[in-house]
């Protein structure tokens, strides 16, 4: 049986990253992208024994970048079989009236019209062929509003809607798509939010035992090895000491 072909976006990081080793893993041929071209030309080093691999370096906001981009993919990569949609950030945690524009752009520009712009890319080949699976990464924040998180509750809760339109517009091509919407998961993201603030991200986790991107990873994995008849559509995964987006017990 061909290998399948996944294409991870974000893959220079946390959910991404971990993905990608774990797919190296388990018989998926990657595609692996970023704006970071060493990380990228690192990961494909450490998986090339494993796997396949290829890596893109674009800016999901940058339109024609991404669709140059994935047009222009090697023969041996040209069909992809899995979208990983995983590429999305955070910035700032400020009341509306607060907000900073440029924050709120760059979290539009990037959980939503990058997610649009790659799934665009992809989109016509695997209805071409009646075939693929598209992974959308949400989050908590797609399903609630908590205080603070306006904008970026706004984008997650597009991609959430983004997930349902496409689980219905490719329903006729037998295409399957997924959301799996992550809780407090400890990575770079709170890092970015804060704008470097270590000190101020680490309190995010302070007293409580969030995610792994291991964790996610895997979840990725159970739902691209499940049988054809078998999609999960939307799942909403936490930490045991979360409870919701606002609630988490700590010691």
């Amino acid at each position: 049986m061909n290998k399948r072909t996944v294409l991870v976006t974000g893959a220079t990081s946390g959910i991404g990253l971990a993905t990608a080793r774990l797919l190296a893993q388990h018989d998926f041929r990657l595609i692996v992208t970023g704006r970071r071209k060493e990380r990228l030309e690192q990961l494909s080093q450490e998986l090339s024994s494993l796997t396949d691999i290829h890596y893109l370096v674009f800016d999901v906001r940058e339109r024609e970048a991404v669709q140059n981009a994935i047009q222009g993919l090697p023969e041996d990569f040209a069909t992809i079989d899995v979208l990983i949609n995983n590429a999305g950030n955070a910035h700032g945690l400020d009341t509306i009236q607060e907000g900073n524009p440029d924050d709120w752009d760059a979290m539009m520009d990037i959980n939503v019209k990058g997610l649009l712009y790659v799934s665009k890319a992809v989109i016509p080949q695997m209805t071409s062929r009646k075939q693929g699976h598209i992974v959308n990464i949400g989050s908590i924040a797609g399903k609630e509003v908590y205080p603070k998180g306006n904008v970026y509750c706004a984008s997650k809760h597009a991609v959430d809607a983004i997930n349902k339109g496409m689980l219905m517009d490719l329903n006729p091509y037998g295409i399957k798509v997924t959301a799996i919407n992550p809780g407090l998961v400890e990575t770079e993201f709170s890092v970015v939010r804060f704008k470097g603030d270590e000190d101020r991200a680490s309190q995010v986790y302070k007293g409580m035992q969030p995610l792994r991107p291991e964790d996610v990873a895997s979840v990725i994995l159970y739902t691209l090895q499940l049988p054809a008849h078998v999609n999960i559509s939307d799942l909403v995964l936490l930490p045991t000491d979360q409870a919701s987006a606002t609630v988490v017990r700590r010691a």
